[in-house]
């Protein structure tokens, strides 16, 4: 996977994780991806509901350690 911008939003409550993804998917050409590290359990239904409101696409979505992973594409 060819991400092109990464954004660690650990620590962050919601909404700032949702706010910096939004921020990074503007730097970023239609089709490519933005990889998003959160550690709120609360950003798992807030990314999905983001997606689905924007046009994005969450591409994949998996959790390790207490920490999320969303990577998205730019519509």
């Amino acid at each position: 996977m060819d991400i092109k911008v990464k954004v660690d939003a650990s620590g962050m409550s919601c909404p700032l994780p949702i706010l910096k993804a939004s921020q990074a998917v503007k730097t970023v050409a239609s089709g490519e991806l933005v990889e998003v590290i959160a550690t709120d359990p609360g950003s798992v239904k807030d990314f999905a509901a983001w997606a689905a409101a924007t046009g994005h696409s969450l591409v994949e979505h998996d959790s390790s350690g207490g920490k999320f992973r969303f990577v998205l594409r730019h519509k």
